[in-house]
């Protein structure tokens, strides 16, 4: 695991690198061919609401002929990003569905070639309840949508949620108890800019506990362990115990 911040993303460079990724790969396979990219996570973010500024890394799934992998790391090389700076590992979480690029909406299309989509509102807010990382933005990215879309006039009710559910994972089961309870207790409260800040305080608290817990035992850290890992720590601090 890792929480590099090195190579942040924002959407200003996250454009450049993908209109500079879209004319090498035309220029390598000619006008005709075509790719998508679907963002997903901090990147879907960035380019679909205001209150995150950055993210250390580009989630996507991605539509293209192998010859795209070869793009995807010469553009990585030219701007310094890290090895697989544009990847699909999130497939291999339980967030991943086949049911996403049904459900995401149109970005942008660079160079004629790559079309972008992205996955937003409340289908980007049930992917991050699946996944439900206490030690990254999930929790508070899920209050600030909700927070902008309340801003915009088009607040997200739980029954849009709990229809993305049903749309990309049939339902509620394999959500934690957590999960399901901590966004109905957000929407009931409804006072989503105050909660969001104290999220992101406890997302930060716990973050720091898992690097320094990385930093004192390397490499023993996985995304199977790292809940019991922060579990096992905010006993032993009950400052970094989160609060409903």
């Amino acid at each position: 695991m890792s929480f590099d911040i090195t190579n942040a993303f924002n959407k200003s460079n996250l454009d450049t690198y993908l209109k500079e990724l879209a004319k090498l790969f035309r220029k390598q396979n000619g006008k005709g061919a075509t790719a998508e990219i679907v963002l997903v996570g901090g990147a879907a973010i960035l380019v679909n609401y205001g209150f995150r500024d950055m993210t250390t890394d580009i989630d996507a799934l991605i539509y293209a002929p192998s010859s795209m992998k070869d793009a995807i790391n010469q553009i990585g090389e030219q701007y310094h990003l890290p090895r697989g700076w544009l990847n699909a590992d999130f497939m291999r979480t339980a967030s991943y569905t086949n049911k996403l690029n049904e459900f995401s909406q149109y970005y942008k299309t660079f160079s004629g070639v790559l079309q972008v989509r992205s996955i937003s509102a409340e289908y980007l807010i049930a992917m991050k309840l699946k996944s439900g990382r206490k030690y990254k933005n999930d929790l508070s990215d899920i209050v600030g949508i909700l927070a902008e879309h309340d801003k915009r006039g088009k607040p997200i009710t739980l029954d849009r949620i709990e229809l993305a559910v049903e749309h990309l994972y049939q339902g509620w089961d394999g959500f934690s108890a957590d999960a399901i309870a901590f966004i109905q207790n957000v929407i009931k409260a409804g006072n989503y800019m105050e909660l969001m800040e104290q999220l992101e305080e406890q997302e930060k608290r716990s973050k720091d506990a898992i690097i320094g817990f990385q930093q004192k035992y390397p490499n023993t850290v996985t995304e199977s362990n790292v809940d019991a890992i922060l579990e096992q720590l905010q006993s032993k601090n009950p400052k970094n115990t989160e609060s409903r």
